[in-house]
């Protein structure tokens, strides 16, 4: 299908201008463009020279103008970031009625330089979830995809939070226009507001004080398990995981240290750079700790580098944050508790956590590179959402992707294209097994 016959309906996306910007090229290209607005934020966030539409009313009359609007506007493609929201299940359902395609941008598997585009779904969705690491192995074998580095940052943190508290502003300060809209993530506006402001300014104190809590563990040559706390109200945790807060987590994880981990160990559970306590996690966690008689081995990070701390852990548990691959990347042992596109058998533990503690396995390094490569030939590409740079590298190759027939997991998988030949970053040889601890671990 030619590019002017198709119509892209966009959704939500991330905060900033990357879904505007990317209308522009797709409508430069040919193909019709528009957005259904749910909130101020989304509205100023689109460019005054395309269609948009707002959608109002309650959740259910919401469904039911997407429904008609498809219908009415021959859309042939929707787009949206994530999967995982209540308009997003709905235009998925509808979209898969109609026959339409589906194009559903994350954030980057392999961050922090790349960005994830998949059409099936994300996350516990991916198409990656149904494949075998043997599949994935095969898929890959024989290429020369240079393997790139996985830094420790989240990436473009301060772009993300300021674009993040651009949105949250006009979307309060817009809320007449929009009476009935609620945010998926459970909380009203202005909870939402404080929450992002408060984080804002903890953040240089947070900063200094997680530098000075890891020094201060290297050097007291503590051996201890690394826990990586996650958004508890993320689709990731609540779609894809058992637990529907990081509280379940935090509980199930010191009980289980307290069981199995020796007695000279520590767990340090490090929270999420855009944590912003909507959940008590310092007191939830000085309660488990204490139920379990562990008070004096268990410890909260809030932000800070992670980097430190993967070279000096005995071993990584998460839910399934993206940040487990910088564990596989190190030959960590990981234990991860949720969904999520690297948890394969000979990648993560199949331990019992408390088994785990205790005498965690290793992962098959050789495996999760080749995971790695095939994530790079499909659906990661290079760039950010939230600055300049970034979604200029990304806008240069995602429109002729979302106009082909067929993803990259359809073309490598049914062999029409090599995968040396997805694009990729300069080669970066990775380390081999354990990191060297920074500190004098014994």
């Amino acid at each position: 299908m030619q590019a002017a016959q198709r119509k892209f309906l966009f959704l939500q996306g991330p905060h900033g201008p990357f879904f505007g910007e990317l209308a522009l090229r797709l409508s430069a290209m040919g193909a019709g463009v528009m957005r259904v607005c749910l909130n101020a934020g989304d509205r100023a966030a689109w460019p005054s020279s395309l269609p948009q539409r707002a959608l109002h009313g309650p959740q259910q009359r919401q469904a039911a103008t997407l429904t008609r609007l498809i219908a009415q506007e021959a859309v042939t493609d929707i787009v949206m970031y994530g999967d995982a929201r209540p308009l997003h299940d709905w235009a998925i359902e509808a979209a898969d009625g109609a026959g339409l395609r589906r194009h559903i941008f994350e954030e980057g598997y392999l961050r922090p330089h790349w960005i994830t585009y998949e059409r099936s779904g994300t996350n516990g969705n991916s198409p990656v979830l149904g494949l075998s690491l043997a599949q994935i192995r095969a898929a890959v074998h024989g290429s020369h995809l240079p393997l790139t580095d996985a830094p420790t940052g989240w990436g473009a943190a301060r772009a993300h939070a300021t674009l993040g508290a651009l949105y949250h502003a006009r979307t309060l300060a817009g809320r007449r226009a929009f009476p009935d809209y609620r945010s998926h993530r459970g909380i009203g506006l202005e909870r939402e507001a404080w929450l992002n402001l408060r984080r804002l300014l903890r953040g240089p104190r947070h900063a200094l004080t997680s530098r000075w809590q890891a020094g201060a563990l290297r050097r007291s040559g503590r051996a201890f398990h690394l826990g990586l706390l996650q958004l508890g109200h993320d689709g990731a945790v609540r779609r894809h995981s058992p637990f529907s807060s990081m509280a379940g987590f935090i509980e199930h994880c010191v009980a289980a240290f307290a069981q199995g981990a020796p007695d000279v160990h520590h767990l340090v559970l490090k929270t999420h750079p855009f944590e912003d306590m909507r959940e008590p996690l310092v007191r939830i966690l000085r309660r488990a700790a204490s139920a379990n008689g562990v008070a004096r081995r268990v410890h909260l990070i809030q932000g800070g580098p992670l980097g430190p701390l993967l070279d000096a852990a005995q071993s990584v548990v998460t839910v399934n944050s993206t940040a487990g691959q910088q564990a596989l990347w190190r030959g960590l042992p990981l234990a991860a508790l949720g969904r999520a596109v690297y948890a394969k058998p000979g990648l993560v533990s199949a331990q019992p956590l408390a088994a785990f503690f205790a005498a965690p396995d290793a992962p098959d390094h050789a495996a999760y590179l080749d995971l790695r490569r095939f994530l790079l030939a499909t659906s990661q590409f290079r760039g950010s959402y939230y600055t300049r740079a970034g979604r200029r590298e990304a806008l240069s190759e995602l429109p002729a992707e979302m106009l082909a027939a067929c993803d990259r997991y359809v073309a490598l998988m049914g062999g029409t294209t090599r995968p040396d030949k997805a694009p990729n970053a300069p080669a970066s040889a990775p380390r081999s097994g354990k990191a060297p601890a920074l500190g004098a671990l014994s």
